[in-house]
């Protein structure tokens, strides 16, 4: 009963800009941040798909992020380990380990960076981005599985 007036309480002392801003927030975070994120990458949603593949500049650039920065963190991080440099903090797991690697290959910013000093023909540039972009993709979702799937008694993420 006491509890309940808190919260009755508390959410008329919550300011009405506040409160919009927590309403706006799924809508600003799952489609406007990714509009602007490609609309500032310069990619157009006019693409040749049959030239978009003619050469291996997309899926080599997929792959290097998705293998190379799963590679790269899970591999530095097990080096590290293995070494006694570092420690897993409680309740880390391999698996856990390898969900955040997955998550690593969200990092485009610099991606985009690089191509453009990589890249001067256009076709190119193009196909890099795209490339960038399916890796997020599919780096983001196939992360946010391991660690969703990271059962709680070993650590893992719990579902709120």
């Amino acid at each position: 009963m006491y509890l309940k007036k808190i919260q009755v309480a508390t959410n008329a002392a919550t300011p009405p800009l506040q409160r919009l801003e927590h309403a706006l927030h799924p809508i600003v975070s799952f489609f406007i941040v990714p509009v602007f994120a490609l609309a500032n990458a310069g990619v157009s949603l006019d693409i040749d798909f049959s030239q978009l593949l003619s050469t291996n500049v997309a899926i080599g650039v997929a792959l290097g992020l998705l293998v190379g920065k799963v590679v790269g963190v899970v591999g530095v991080t097990w080096l590290l380990v293995r070494f006694k440099v570092a420690s897993f903090p409680k309740g880390m797991t391999n698996r856990n380990l390898f969900g955040l690697g997955l998550l690593a290959a969200i990092g485009f910013t610099m991606s985009l960076f690089i191509t453009s000093l990589a890249f001067s023909h256009p076709d190119y540039m193009v196909q890099a981005k795209i490339g960038i972009f399916v890796a997020s993709i599919i780096g983001g979702i196939s992360g946010y599985l391991v660690l969703k799937q990271s059962p709680d008694k070993r650590g893992g993420l719990k579902e709120s």
